[in-house]
């Protein structure tokens, strides 16, 4: 049994949208009556996309930010703010209804269709986009509390006046912030995709209308790509679209970051599940490309040391011992022999002196990678297995960093990443040898 909604979607590859119920596929995540009021519409010259859930605390803020920042930057503009809810059990939407604009500035609220999670929001964001015949698009996340009106200019001029197709944040963040751009994703889009990209999922950008019409066009919004998944995705497929891209410096990034040992587990398994596919979508464009290359950076850097995180230490070496303990079986298949005894090694050790060196730490991702390149089947349950090892990683970086302040630790940061590029040949190797068969439960 399925119900069939069908309707007209401007500007689109499209022009019928369906939805099955025992599939839960959409063709688009927006819902009828946002179709008929953005036709209502018609055309925009840029459009802000607010994807949230749950962020009645921060809501408020930032839409009055933007809306501060589009005034006062770009009041010779029709620009039009489009929350894109999760289906938020809070007061956010009629929180974010509530908020006062300015003059000539139009809202649209509306809780998206599809797969639940940050890339079925950008979705319907994308869509808005394409229908509204947009300059640019500027997505900012919900949660923050340090966005200010500047952010908007930052994020829009090059767009608008240099030609730029994808504009990536660059934030000032406190040293433990972002553990898994630090520690796997920053360095794959450096050493594998060849752009020192130093923020590829930071949830803060923009993009051209030509770069919003190649994402929407991949087949991807069923996948955990419409999870949180996204971020990666689109900076990943701006990289090998070869759209010009530039960062814009932000300043010190405010949000509700969360304790790596407590609940980063899920989005690491989206996110790096993610990664690893689209290396193996892209083999052929990062193959061949040697070194990586610095892109445009605009604004001035803040030299304010961020809001600090607490971290559990101890949990994150216990979660690294029990999963070795348990799956080290699995790990000694997994891994060569110098990286296995080396992880054995780490998990003989106690707190205070523990460590995965960044050696270590480079073969561990990149052995990964190329085991995830031959399996067929299983790949989830592969980056499960990952996890505690990441968690053993973060310790290991805890303990470097302890008497750093953060601009110390960004440089351990890109040590790391060098390490990363130089050992390029070596994943190379791994991932054109023989996969192995290592039989799952």
């Amino acid at each position: 049994m399925y119900f069939i909604s069908v309707f007209y979607l401007k500007n689109l590859d499209y022009s019928v949208a369906y939805y099955i119920l025992d599939t839960m596929e959409y063709l688009t995540a927006i819902r009828p009556y946002i179709i008929k009021r953005l036709e209502q519409i018609k055309k925009a010259d840029v459009l802000i996309g607010i994807p949230c859930f749950n962020n009645e605390a921060t809501i408020a803020n930032v839409m009055t930010m933007v809306s501060e920042g589009l005034f006062t930057y770009y009041n010779d503009i029709r620009p039009v703010l489009f929350v894109s809810d999760g289906g938020s059990t809070d007061d956010t939407r009629d929180i974010a209804q509530s908020i006062e604009l300015k003059p000539w500035q139009e809202r649209i609220i509306q809780i998206y269709r599809g797969v639940a999670g940050k890339g079925s929001a950008f979705r319907a964001i994308f869509e808005a986009a394409q229908m509204l015949d947009v300059d640019a698009c500027i997505v900012v996340d919900s949660d923050l509390r340090s966005i200010s009106p500047d952010w908007i200019k930052l994020l829009l001029s090059p767009v608008l006046e240099k030609d730029f197709e994808y504009v990536a944040p660059v934030y000032t963040r406190y040293k433990y912030d972002g553990t898994i751009t630090n520690n796997i994703v920053y360095n794959i889009i450096r050493a594998v995709f060849g752009k020192r990209i130093r923020q590829p999922i930071g949830g803060d950008f923009a993009i051209s209308k030509n770069l919003a019409k190649i994402y929407l066009d991949k087949p991807v919004w069923t996948t955990d790509i419409a999870r949180f998944g996204i971020d990666i995705f689109m900076t990943v497929n701006a990289v090998v679209s070869n759209v010009k891209i530039c960062q814009a410096n932000l300043g010190v990034k405010i949000h509700d970051a969360k304790d790596p040992a407590q609940s980063l587990g899920p989005m690491f398994v989206q996110v790096i599940g993610t990664l690893f596919n689209l290396m193996e979508g892209y083999e052929p464009y990062w193959k061949n490309i040697e070194h990586s290359k610095p892109v445009p950076t605009f604004g001035d850097i803040n030299v304010s040391e961020p809001e600090p995180i607490e971290v559990n230490l101890e949990r994150l070496v216990n979660e690294y011992k029990l999963g070795f303990s348990q799956f080290h079986s699995l790990y000694q298949e997994m891994f060569s022999g110098d990286v296995y005894n080396a992880l054995l090694s780490s998990s003989t050790l106690d707190v205070i002196h523990f460590s995965i060196p960044v050696e270590v730490w480079v073969k561990v991702v990149y052995e990964l990678s190329a085991v995830y390149h031959t399996w067929k089947i299983n790949k989830v349950r592969l980056i499960n297995l990952m996890v505690p090892l990441y968690f053993g990683r973060i310790a290991s970086f805890i303990n470097e960093t302890l008497s750093m302040n953060s601009f110390q630790a960004e440089e351990e940061v890109e040590k790391q990443a060098q390490v990363f590029e130089s050992y390029k040949p070596y994943l190379i190797e791994k991932w054109q040898s023989q996969g192995k068969d290592i039989p799952f439960a």
